[in-house]
């Protein structure tokens, strides 16, 4: 393929900054996934390399100024992710993001989807009744699951946000730990907490806990209830047995949605303990009104490097089912 050797021109010294990143950490990553030369004559960028890489290469530097543009971050995940959008010849997926906006936390910052995967993942919450979201962690299910709730709560088509995880983690004996059992959980439940303070700020989270509108509780605590006008998140799905999924799917009430996140490959269950999760995704597969997404190591919105550790995790996974 013929060498090619092209130039655009950053804009500002504000852009210019914002597109290098931290210690050069976005036009390296640029350099290595697309494998092109770039130098920097006072905001002129002149790529070279393969014809091919250095289209692909003006293609993303096009697109990441238009996010600084529009007050976005380029920050080292989304660089990474646009880089691999340009490798799969789907950067016209792009900018379908950029005008999706999920949420506005009390600080006014815009929660968006950050890639086509979670984009769909939020779309079918907002369509289905229960949605079950699966993939790796740093995918932004249970982030974007709380955001649409509290964007709910605040537009008033929910009366209540109801939170919960299963009380099973990492191989820890809640018997051993003081307190009752919710204060046994509530370090398990930090995660939801932190995205509720975030979402609502810390003056209006505690008001709404002390209300009862927002509840968050051990799935034991679920078992026996009807739940009306809720917008419900179940979390660490993968740590249910299939008697628990069932048992927290059937508390749907009138006008409520459903939402279940996990990680199949982050299961905690004892050993020979089927995983509720896994049997949903293939009893619920053909129900109207329930929406199952997938999301892959692609849709990793943390420091890339997560996304090379979810794909080795995946592989060992793999190896180790095909070993049997």
């Amino acid at each position: 393929m013929a060498n090619k050797t092209a130039k655009i021109n950053a804009g500002s010294v504000d852009a210019l900054i914002k597109l290098f990143g931290s210690c050069d950490e976005n036009i390296n990553m640029i350099k290595d996934k697309l494998d092109v030369e770039v130098v920097n004559n006072k905001g002129e960028f002149c790529f070279s390399g393969e014809e091919e890489n250095v289209d692909a290469a003006l293609e993303v530097v096009k697109k990441l100024l238009n996010y600084i543009a529009k007050g976005e971050e380029a920050d080292i995940g989304r660089v990474s992710y646009i880089c691999d959008c340009a490798l799969d010849g789907r950067l016209d997926e792009i900018d379908q993001l950029l005008n999706d906006v999920v949420a506005v936390t009390y600080r006014g910052k815009l929660i968006k989807s950050k890639t086509v995967g979670q984009k769909k993942y939020v779309d079918a919450i907002k369509k289905n009744i229960v949605t079950i979201g699966v993939g790796p962690a740093g995918t932004g299910k249970t982030y974007l699951a709380v955001a649409l709730a509290v964007s709910a709560l605040k537009e008033k088509k929910t009366d209540k946000i109801i939170l919960t995880r299963p009380a099973v983690e990492a191989g820890e004996k809640l018997g051993f730990l003081p307190g009752d059992l919710q204060e046994k959980v509530n370090p398990y439940l930090r995660p939801l907490y932190d995205g509720l303070q975030e979402m609502l700020g810390l003056d209006s989270y505690q008001k709404l806990m002390e209300k009862g509108v927002i509840e968050v509780a051990p799935l034991a605590y679920m078992r026996g209830r009807t739940l009306n006008n809720a917008f419900i998140i179940l979390d660490e799905a993968q740590n249910t047995t299939p008697e628990q999924m069932k048992m927290f799917l059937t508390r749907l009430g009138e006008n409520s949605i459903m939402v279940v996140t996990g990680d199949l490959t982050q299961i905690d269950l004892p050993e020979g303990k089927k995983s509720g999760l896994k049997n949903a995704v293939s009893v619920l597969k053909d129900v109207d009104g329930v929406a199952i997404r997938f999301l892959s190591e692609k849709d990793v919105v943390r420091h890339p490097l997560v996304q090379e550790i979810v794909k080795a995790y995946e592989r060992a996974e793999r190896n180790k089912e095909h070993s049997f």
